[in-house]
């Protein structure tokens, strides 16, 4: 066996522990923690994935993360991920989750925001590029580029999420 995932049902419950191959070629719903990353400046990290990678090569995103393993929670997932792609080790913060169906198959995003302050140091394998764009930029490349489906739509919910209360930034 590959890497094992939890397959979950539509309300995000455990159901088995399966491939997480397997429960993208028979489109099993499973979970995905990410992170949407800010600067103090409240500028948005958007990246392009590396032409290497398995999902989605060379596609820009605003997502870092992964599956969630066995027994981990979405924060825990997400705080992990952020350490292992772009070698922060800073705090995340649950913002909200949803059942994306586009891509590879259904998962459920944990979606997390946390502040960087620190010099990103990418891994490679992962991360080909990254900048940091206000939100204004942000909403003009993202239907112009090749963005990784999960990453447009969590991106549209988190600029109602993320900016309640808040004035917009551009």
């Amino acid at each position: 066996m590959g890497e094992l995932v939890e397959r979950v049902d539509e309300r995000d419950r455990v159901l088995e522990v399966v491939d997480r191959a397997e429960a993208e070629r028979r489109r099993w719903m499973h979970r995905i923690a990410t992170t949407i990353c800010r600067d103090p400046m409240r500028r948005i990290l958007v990246l392009r994935r590396a032409e290497q990678h398995t999902r989605f090569p060379g596609h820009y995103d605003v997502m870092v993360g992964g599956a969630a393993d066995v027994g981990e929670s979405y924060e825990d997932a997400a705080a992990r991920e952020l350490s292992e792609e772009l070698g922060a080790g800073v705090p995340v913060r649950f913002m909200f989750k949803f059942l994306c169906r586009d891509g590879f198959s259904p998962v459920w995003f944990g979606v997390h925001e946390a502040v960087i302050t620190e010099p990103l140091v990418p891994d490679p394998s992962e991360i080909a590029w990254h900048a940091w764009l206000t939100e204004l930029e942000l909403r003009e490349v993202v239907d112009r580029r090749p963005f990784v489906p999960g990453g447009r739509e969590a991106l549209r919910r988190y600029l109602v999420v993320g900016n309640e209360g808040r004035p917009s930034t551009g």
